[in-house]
């Protein structure tokens, strides 16, 4: 077995914190360890250091991993790749996989699961290479018949052991003869007490393999004597099922069956991934319902005011009314009164359609979105907390920001949840300076929320964006807003970011591309 000293690998990560100690790390485990800041120095030093093995972060500024992995894979197909992602990033992450990388590891990196990835990967070289060397044998002209038998039959039984899904073969009888090692590791058998002992049968509940055996000789599912992406469960050596997609196809031999051959796929891990995509998507919601529960009596006093207005007029116009025929004199009153009661209770609708607009839980939807929109509505629904907390506001806007493609619902989230943070910043009150404007280089909407509040500490500033991190006191919230709003302007393109003085204040400030679409992810639907 290859050593670890022997193993270059190279780590391209744009935060040197996370550079130097996976470095650490694995010079420490014996591997050969280079680094790179960005995707472009790292695309730079395969070229001089030709690492076996390549670990990448997927948010990187300017190339991201998936650019690097691509372009690794065009220049040098050989070196194996290791993402690196973010939770609430699988997504990205089944991409990577899709676009042959070789692992994916989550962040904050744990060593075990980096060791485990790098095995993988070393593994997967030296499969690969041992494929390749076969084919070199071929192409120097090895042509004596027993050797080239030889090479194919090992060659077929590298490939049925190295396969990712677990492989199945029946001869005529039904036994098994063929059973890789990734069907081992699904259903915790050994080979040795199945192959040419085992049927079919005996990895089915008497009910599946039923229902297997009757849709194997139907139509309806490929065609007759195949199934195609057919979804069953499979039986553990604990007798537990295990879920499965499998393909099947019956082996025939002269109009009759020789075997059967299934490929299985297991789909517990697609399974997991679905539920942690809807674990985000509860959190994403829980977090808009605090910010509604935070506006429900605000908006209550703001609504109030225009309707004890209203109604106020309406009974002195009734009043005189009923006094007989409105006078001639009264009829420039009337219409200033009809005029005031029109204007408040269109104040009322705006707020209502303002808060019935941020309170629906809707599927993303990307579409054109105006920056001012978001922010007048965002004013409106945030203006009475504002004046309870004796907190001045201040804008500076400009009147023609172009518009973004994204999902306008979950923008003004994120909007009033910066707002509302400033606000329980400020409880002495103070100003909050809402300020937005385009730069042309790139094209890039920047919105930022200042306050003059007590600020954040220096030692909570690297946390503040961490799912569940907190520094308000206990009952005044969980710790979810800054995380979903750093995850829903992430997948918009565009980044967040913050700057604080103790005693002095905080600015958040938001910078989307005009051009970038919102990256799609079920974890988005808030």
């Amino acid at each position: 077995m290859t050593t670890a000293d022997q193993w270059p690998v190279l780590i391209i990560d744009d935060e040197k914190d996370i550079r130097d100690v996976t470095a650490l790390t694995l010079m420490d485990a014996g591997y050969a360890v280079e680094t790179a800041a960005d995707g472009a120095e790292g695309l730079a030093l395969c070229e001089q250091f030709s690492p076996r093995i390549v670990i990448t972060d997927i948010r990187m500024p300017r190339m991201d991993g998936i650019q690097v992995l691509e372009t690794i894979k065009q220049r040098f197909p050989d070196t194996e790749v290791i993402v690196a992602t973010a939770f609430g990033e699988m997504t990205i992450a089944i991409r990577a996989l899709q676009l042959d990388a070789s692992d994916f590891i989550t962040k904050p990196i744990h060593t075990e699961a980096m060791m485990v990835a790098l095995e993988r990967a070393r593994h997967r070289y030296r499969t690969r290479k041992q494929l390749k060397d076969y084919t070199r044998h071929l192409e120097k002209g090895l042509s004596r018949t027993t050797r080239q038998l030889e090479d194919t039959v090992a060659y077929q039984e590298r490939l049925i052991e190295s396969s990712m899904d677990g492989i199945l073969g029946c001869d005529g009888s039904g036994k098994v003869v063929t059973f890789n090692r990734s069907m081992e590791q699904m259903l915790g058998l050994d080979r040795a007490g199945v192959l040419h002992r085992a049927t079919l049968e005996y990895f089915f509940s008497k009910t599946e393999y039923r229902r297997f055996q009757d849709d194997l000789a139907a139509p309806g599912h490929g065609s007759t004597n195949q199934l195609i992406l057919y979804e069953t469960c499979l039986l553990d050596h604990h007798q537990k099922p295990v879920p499965v997609q499998l393909s099947a196809t019956v082996l025939m031999e002269e109009e009759k069956s020789a075997g059967l051959v299934c490929f299985f796929r297991d789909l517990r891990r697609i399974h997991r991934l679905e539920q942690e995509m809807a674990d985000q998507a509860r959190l994403l919601h829980q977090d808009k319902m605090m910010s509604m529960g935070r506006l429900a009596a605000s908006v209550a006093h703001e609504i109030n005011n225009p309707l004890a207005g209203i109604l106020n007029y309406i009974r002195l116009m009734l009043r005189t009314f009923n006094k007989g025929p409105l006078p001639a004199d009264k009829h420039a009153q009337f219409a200033r009164y009809l005029a005031l009661v029109e204007t408040e209770t269109d104040r009322c609708s705006k707020i209502v359609s303002s808060l019935l607009t941020f309170s629906r839980k809707s599927p993303v939807s990307v579409g054109p979105v105006s920056i001012n929109e978001i922010l007048d509505r965002s004013i409106v629904l945030a203006r009475h907390r504002l004046e309870l907390g004796n907190v001045t506001l201040a804008t500076r806007i400009s009147d023609d920001l172009p518009d973004i493609s994204g999902d306008a619902n979950q923008l003004q989230q994120c909007l009033l949840n910066l707002i509302f943070n400033a606000l329980d910043a400020m409880i002495d009150g103070g100003t909050l300076t809402l300020s937005a404007s385009s730069e042309e280089s790139p094209k890039t909407v920047v919105v930022r929320v200042t306050d003059t509040g007590h600020g954040i500490r220096e030692e909570d500033m690297a946390h503040i964006f961490e799912p569940f991190y907190t520094t308000k006191q206990e009952g005044h919230g969980i710790g979810l807003g800054l995380s979903t709003t750093y995850g829903i302007i992430d997948r918009h393109g565009g980044t967040l970011s913050a700057g604080s003085q103790q005693g002095r204040g905080t600015t958040f400030e938001i910078r989307l591309p005009v051009q970038a679409s919102i990256l799609h992810h079920p974890g988005g639907a808030a």
